[in-house]
């Protein structure tokens, strides 16, 4: 087995295909990648049995055969050679890299002992736009859960039906919802890992191109032009988050984003963690109390806002609150209330698209 290849496109290749490899494999095998030369292109593999990643990149192969090589060694060895032509010669088990005046051998394994991809037959597939899909990504599967004893919260599911696909994650505490329209006309529901998505995140660029997506049994497939992302898919039931979902409230406010945010930051400066980093708002017409307070002191602050129906005092666990208001991107959001044990319903004032849904942590009303 004998190619060269650019130095630059397998440092590229080698950094996405290393998103497949897991720290927790119990296989050595597996904190290896997979290298196959064949025609014009050298095919690299890596798996950890839930997610797996094939990409290609252009090569002058001489001649054809495959290898495993370790991982972390062989990228650190691309990622510090110069940037120009590397050759690569394999003899049994061993490899010969040469790239100007440097020269390594090392030691990989039989390219047979790789356990093979499964066969996935495709039964549904869509486009989506990446720069759409990774903004559904940024703003819903912060909001999975790394419980595994709730697996399906482990990650995001995506529901098709109605024109839409939406993007559902939560965690028992906040739910986060992304709509998108789509001209495919699909019903069906898949839950992706989260990890999985993550990764994903990482090797997608924010182009307008479209991903394809198919969905096979038990598995989606991601297809990124000269890369492929294999994923098992989470079963079980996902929680029915449309009873949730309340359209009727009691208290509504106004507020702009930014300010309403940076408030919301200086109140939980105090809060402490071990208390639920509990911050406190009250709600009255025209402005919004923000209260938090520790054995390190207190903090008090007014934010303006536009104000309908109830009076109402709410506590929030800053960091859930927050990180939704964070992800929106309208320059005023909307704040729904029912009472101070519903959860709160946060939207762009702007964007019905997506929805952010958090728990108030319950309190004795003297305690504000």
């Amino acid at each position: 087995m004998k190619f060269k290849v650019e130095q630059k496109d397998l440092a590229k290749h080698i950094s996405i295909v290393q998103k497949g490899i897991s720290t927790r494999s119990t296989l050595q095998i597996l904190d290896g990648i997979l290298i196959e030369a064949k025609e014009d292109k050298i095919k690299l593999t890596a798996t950890d049995l839930e997610i797996s990643i094939e990409t290609f990149v252009d090569a002058d192969v001489e001649s054809t055969g495959k290898i495993v090589l370790n991982s972390r060694i062989f990228g650190d060895i691309v990622k510090k050679l110069p940037n120009d032509l590397i050759e690569f010669t394999i003899k049994e088990n061993g490899v010969n890299i040469k790239c100007q005046n440097v020269e390594f051998n090392i030691i990989g394994n039989p390219g047979e002992d790789y356990p093979n991809l499964p066969i996935t037959i495709e039964e549904n597939s869509f486009k989506i736009g990446k720069d759409l899909f990774k903004s559904a990504i940024k703003q819903t599967v912060f909001a999975t859960t790394q419980d595994e004893t709730r697996p399906s919260l482990t990650g995001v599911l995506l529901e098709m039906e109605d024109g839409f696909i939406s993007f559902v994650s939560l965690d028992g505490y906040r739910l986060a919802l992304r709509k998108i329209k789509t001209a495919y006309n699909l019903d069906k529901k898949i839950i992706i890992p989260g990890r999985t998505l993550n990764e994903l995140n990482k090797i997608l660029d924010d182009s307008e191109d479209d991903l394809a997506i198919s969905i096979s049994q038990g598995q989606v497939i991601f297809n990124i032009g000269d890369t492929l992302m294999y994923s098992k898919l989470l079963e079980g039931q996902f929680f029915n988050y449309r009873d949730i979902m309340r359209s009727e409230h009691n208290t509504s406010i106004r507020v702009n984003r930014n300010g309403f945010q940076n408030a919301l930051e200086r109140a939980s400066l105090l809060a402490k963690e071990e208390k639920a980093n509990l911050i406190k708002l009250s709600i009255t017409d025209g402005e919004v109390v923000i209260k938090s307070n520790s054995e390190m002191g207190d903090v008090y602050e007014e934010v303006p806002a536009k104000s309908k129906g109830e009076d109402l005092n709410i506590a929030f666990n800053s960091r859930y609150i927050l990180e939704g208001i964070k992800i929106i991107n309208s320059n005023e959001i909307v704040l729904n209330f029912v009472g101070s044990l519903n959860p709160c319903i946060i939207n762009g004032a702007d964007d019905d698209n997506y929805t952010y849904l958090v728990l108030p942590v319950r309190l004795a009303q003297d305690d504000f």
